[in-house]
């Protein structure tokens, strides 16, 4: 019978392909040992009070601490202005002019008025001094004379009202010349020539001579903390002198827009700045003086689902400086230059990373970082360092 090599071959490649297929199956099936989470060296602080000493400073500008928008007291057309944007001005100079046209015909009607009522009051004169003879002489009653009194009265009522007509026109047609009421310099024009205005409607802004104020806003949180009578140090932003100064009045309400609270403040100083220059204003906070609260670097913080959290190091049992590191939530209070006020999550001892927290997870274990030449154990974090100034009362709850 004859032989078939041929058919040997083909097997005998399919079974080593079988095999290839079962060892590459094999191969892939098997799971290799996941690389040892490295131990990173973290950098601690401890937990302790601290004296809180910030200082907040608010910018703000100087402003007069009268400025008047001054109008016209009566309405018409400005035919002309004087006064320039930052022009020195004294009082009773003037500064515009209406059309005086209609004022002055208006006089001149008052004026005929007045002598159309001075001729009734003289002719009823003439008559009660005539009709005062006849009376006595009898030939006519004592009623007839109380009426011509009577007319005499009524004629000298219309005159004096035809005059106090005329005085009005007369103020009236000075009301037209607009002048500054006392010294100051222009900050502002409203109005220019050739424009028709009402009674009142401001024309030129004065910033009076005399007491300047540093104008600035606080947020609502912190206009509690600002009082009438505060004192504050007031700093020219050309300048690093100090000036004292003193919380003269804070608004009742907020800004409709800013939702923030208008603060003035009296520089007493002899060299204040400029209108309108920058300066920084500074409250010092008495009441701030002495109080304790726990403080952390702001790098040490995190957000975890919506809250904010620390790590915290728990030594090991072992020793050689090692420990693991848990997550805890932890409320801020405010600010402190640098560093956060922490109203709770945290008690004093405990020690928290300061830097570094994004790398970190649950239980992860930690090494204490310590620079050469550091003789402090590695398990002895050192203390958290306050290197601001001063801190707002309300940050401590």
């Amino acid at each position: 019978m004859p032989s078939f090599p041929a058919l040997t071959r083909p097997r005998s490649g399919l079974f080593l392909c079988s095999l290839t297929a079962c060892v590459a199956l094999l191969t892939a099936c098997s799971r290799h040992e996941p690389a040892p989470e490295p131990v990173r060296s973290v950098k601690l602080v401890t937990v302790g009070p601290s004296a809180l000493q910030m200082q907040l400073e608010y910018a703000g500008e100087v402003r007069a601490r009268i400025e008047s928008r001054i109008g016209f007291r009566v309405a018409g057309k400005i035919v002309q202005r004087q006064a320039e944007l930052g022009q020195r001005v004294q009082a009773g100079q003037l500064l515009a002019r209406l059309d005086v046209s209609d004022y002055a015909l208006a006089t001149q009607a008052a004026r005929a008025q007045v002598a159309a009522a001075t001729t009734q009051r003289d002719l009823a004169a003439a008559d009660f001094e005539r009709f005062s003879k006849l009376k006595a002489q009898n030939f006519i009653s004592g009623a007839e004379l109380d009426r011509r009194e009577a007319q005499l009265k009524s004629a000298q009522a219309q005159l004096d009202q035809a005059r106090a007509q005329l005085a009005t026109q007369g103020h009236q047609a000075d009301y037209t010349r607009l002048l500054a009421d006392a010294a100051g310099v222009v900050t502002g024009i409203e109005a220019e020539p050739g424009q028709v205005v009402a009674a009142g409607t401001p024309v030129v802004r004065i910033a009076r001579d005399g007491p300047r104020d540093a104008v600035f806003f606080v947020p609502e949180d912190r206009v509690g903390q600002l009082r009438v009578g505060l004192p504050v140090q007031v700093r020219a932003w050309s300048a690093d002198t100090l000036m004292p100064g003193e919380v003269r009045e804070v608004a009742a309400s907020a800004d409709p827009v800013t939702r923030t609270f208008l603060v003035k403040v009296a520089v007493q100083a002899k060299d204040v700045p400029p209108l309108g220059a920058t300066v920084y204003v500074t409250p010092q906070w008495h009441a701030a003086e002495g109080l304790q609260a726990i403080k952390l670097p702001t790098s040490s913080l995190r957000q975890e689902g919506g809250e904010t959290a620390v790590w915290v190091y728990e030594p090991g049992d072992g020793g050689g400086g090692g420990g693991t590191v848990r997550s805890q939530v932890v409320q801020v209070a405010t600010a402190d230059g640098n560093e956060a006020v922490i109203a709770a999550g945290l008690a004093p001892g405990m020690q928290v990373v300061a830097s570094g927290v994004h790398v970190l997870t649950p239980g992860q274990k930690v090494t204490v970082y310590k620079p050469k030449f550091d003789k402090t154990p590695a398990d002895k974090a050192p203390a958290a360092i306050n290197n601001d100034k001063a801190a707002a009362p309300a940050a401590v709850r």
